[in-house]
């Protein structure tokens, strides 16, 4: 089969969306499928990359690490002709996401949407931010996956947000899985050693970006009590972002600055090691639709104490690979972490093998085959791509219609929006 997938953001960046489309793709390829990846460019991305068309960006967008794609589809053109695409995957609605519909009805092919993010939580890296952003925001990812054949939710907590939404489309969960592999070999000794954390020391760790909307100021209260509570306890934070030094200020007032190990970015091949070096894994955000980092630190037999929220609860079982917390409370957080660090190595063990056990469901071999199976099932509901004159005349109108379909989509996520504006003051 041959799979276009088109996304705003891939490789060399370190997010999760653009770690979860390199998983999958290298997952595909393995099982012997052709993909295809049309993303943005990069800087430091590979001067050489094998069936990936990278297209013009602006490169960090109103201070944030992300690229905005330049949407300019006439360059993709011979690309994807030459490709002969089966099925189209987007991962977002905007930017390229627009250029995968235009591609997918003008070709007739299947377009699958993967819901990765409540862009509501990141609508702060736009200029006048604002409620009525937010519910646009909504309503315009809402509309446009009801333009899709398929939509792919990361989390089952996520697609019972998208129905309540509107989303009328099909939806399949299809989280993005793990290489078991690749996590397998961690060596946290060798991390500790270079870090300078005592190899007696409990270590509790957090990987990520770090960003607004990970909660990161509730996530460093939370471990500088720990801190506080317990001396041999040590914070290894790997990641890069503009709440960098808010997490610095904030251990530094508490007087534990001198206990914390910041790594900045990394990529996956270092992170291994960064995970395998920590006793427990902590995570506050409320904005994600799944939480890699949640499998990957599992996948080396690293409980988690996380906050609930939709697409950790999947992820972390109270008790059994982990803590998941039901109140945002900073004394509560730091008691959970507490609680495993003064457990006995029984109770520490069984965390350990139930945060593998949670690691093996979550294979990139058991997600990817679901996707594949739903990827085959639309591809088999292709119309019989004839080149008569019939068929160039209504892959035309098939155009117009996408564009029109595109602009009454923006048109009715615009309405929905108004109609949800409350008085200065009000509730929304």
């Amino acid at each position: 089969m041959n799979i276009l997938m088109m996304t705003n953001t891939f490789t060399p960046h370190r997010g999760g969306v653009a770690r979860s489309v390199s998983a999958f793709t290298k997952e595909y390829r393995r099982r012997g499928h052709r993909v295809l990846v049309v993303a943005p460019e990069f800087e430091d991305a590979p001067e050489h990359e094998t069936d990936v068309v990278r297209v013009p960006a602006i490169q960090n967008f109103n201070g944030s690490d992300f690229s905005v794609v330049l949407p300019i589809p006439g360059l993709l053109h011979a690309a994807i002709d030459d490709f002969h695409p089966d099925i189209v995957h987007t991962h977002h609605p905007f930017l390229l996401g627009e250029t995968a519909f235009r591609v997918a009805a003008s070709r007739m092919l299947p377009l699958v949407f993967t819901h990765h993010t409540m862009y509501e939580h990141y609508t702060h890296y736009v200029p006048g931010d604002s409620p009525l952003l937010k519910r646009f925001v909504i309503e315009l990812t809402t509309q446009y996956a009801n333009l899709c054949d398929r939509v792919f939710a990361p989390s089952e907590s996520t697609a019972a947000v998208l129905r309540q939404r509107g989303i009328e489309t099909p939806i399949t969960v299809v989280p993005t899985g793990v290489s078991l592999a690749a996590w397998s070999h961690a060596d946290g000794a060798a991390c500790r050693k270079a870090n300078g954390i005592p190899a007696h020391a409990f270590v509790v760790g957090h990987v990520g970006r770090l960003a607004e909307e990970k909660n990161l100021r509730f996530l460093a209260t939370a471990v500088a009590a720990f801190l506080n509570a317990c001396q041999r306890g040590h914070f290894l934070l790997a990641g890069s972002g503009d709440q960098e030094q808010e997490i610095v200020r904030i251990l530094t007032r508490a007087g534990v600055a001198d206990r914390l190990h910041r790594l900045g970015g990394l990529d996956q091949a270092a992170l291994a090691d960064v995970y395998g070096a920590m006793d427990v894994f902590a995570f506050a955000s409320h904005s994600e639709t799944q939480g890699m980092v949640l499998a990957e630190a599992m996948a080396t037999g690293v409980p988690v104490v996380a906050l609930d929220a939709p697409g950790v609860r999947e992820v972390v079982e109270d008790g059994a690979n982990g803590r998941l917390l039901q109140v945002e409370d900073s004394a509560a957080f730091a008691a959970a972490v507490a609680a495993i660090e003064g457990a006995a190595p029984a109770e520490r063990q069984r965390l350990v093998d139930g945060a593998k056990a949670t690691a093996a469901q979550l294979s990139i071999g058991n997600t990817a085959a679901t996707a594949l199976a739903v990827y085959a099932r639309l591809s088999g509901r292709k119309p019989d791509p004839g080149a008569g004159p019939y068929d160039h005349w209504l892959s035309i109108v098939r155009l117009i219609e996408t564009e029109w379909k595109l602009v009454a989509g923006f048109a009715e996520a615009a309405g929905s929006a108004l109609a949800h504006r409350v008085p200065e003051g009000g509730a929304d």
